[in-house]
């Protein structure tokens, strides 16, 4: 497995692997899987602004994808980035994410980031919440019943680790 910068040419399997978490998941709360192009406009915008956006690949193609980004707009913030993570199905648990996460915390300390945030959707969401913690992140808060999906009330599990 390599892990390397997103390209244009990844943003269909990209889209299809998000577009799955979004319907089957929640560990984002998002209800309709956005367009392809949605996908392009999000990732111009994150890369513009010079952030990184990564791909696990391997023989088969794109196993995972992940990215930070701003945590908030304010200039308080500008040194604080939260980052999202999303692995193809199939291929859960087998390291993916960990590594996308682990590449994207060098990326964010060497861009001059003091701290990175997982916002965690799904209390319940085990696996997230312990491949962060194995990567030296620390569980810094619930916020409960958050989000709605899938007819149930979801919380987000804020986790936080200095750069």
């Amino acid at each position: 497995m390599d892990i390397m910068d997103a390209q244009e040419a990844d943003l269909p399997s990209i889209q299809s692997i998000y577009a799955h978490h979004v319907l089957t998941g929640t560990g984002t709360f998002e209800d309709v899987p956005p367009s392809l192009e949605e996908i392009e406009a999000r990732f111009t915008a994150k890369r513009q602004a010079g952030f990184a956006w990564l791909v696990a690949r391997d023989a088969s193609g794109v196993l995972g994808f992940g990215y930070y980004g701003p945590f908030r707009d304010r200039s308080a913030y500008r040194f604080t980035v939260e980052d999202s993570v999303y692995v193809r199905d199939g291929v859960r648990g087998q390291g993916v994410g960990k590594a996308l996460v682990a590449a994207l915390l060098e990326r964010a300390k060497e861009a001059g980031f003091k701290q990175m945030l997982a916002l965690i959707g799904d209390s319940e969401n085990t696996a997230s919440i312990g491949m962060h913690a194995s990567l030296g992140f620390q569980h810094s808060g619930t916020m409960r019943k958050t989000g709605y999906k899938f007819d149930r009330w979801l919380d987000v599990v804020i986790m936080q680790k200095g750069l």
